[in-house]
């Protein structure tokens, strides 16, 4: 399931990891990075187009949260050429501003390409597997 040359795979778990830390530090500039122009988004339905607008939404929706822990594990990733597809688990903790916790277990399947020499995503979709409240 992990297929294609290895380097590329490395900078596509990188890529998770660069997103992830956005996450936590709550860094606009940094999250938006990992993300293609013409990038689609797909949040539980909610879909979104284009960079600037996954971002606006991303903020607004960060906007409501205190702290986030996101871990996430590429569980497959193929690449062909200039494109790859993946797969990856996430686990976050979200602590709003108010209200309780939730820890939430969730996947993404992505699609991405090689632009100027960087991997970015150019698709998104994310659904959430499992869910759990959490005293907050």
């Amino acid at each position: 399931m992990f297929t294609g040359p290895l380097e590329d795979r490395v900078a596509i778990a990188e890529l998770n990891g660069t997103y992830a830390d956005g996450v936590v530090r709550g860094d606009a500039t940094t999250w938006a990075s990992v993300w293609a122009e013409d990038a689609r988004w797909d949040l539980m339905g909610h879909q979104t187009e284009g960079r600037n607008a996954i971002v606006a939404f991303w903020q607004q929706a960060m906007s409501g949260l205190e702290a986030v822990s996101f871990h996430c594990i590429p569980c497959m990733i193929a690449v062909e050429g200039n494109r790859a597809t993946a797969r990856v688990q996430t686990q976050e903790i979200l602590k709003p501003k108010e209200g309780k916790a939730r820890h939430v277990g969730g996947l993404y399947e992505d699609e991405l390409r090689k632009i100027d020499g960087a991997w970015r995503f150019t698709s998104r979709t994310f659904r959430i597997i499992a869910e759990f409240g959490a005293e907050g």
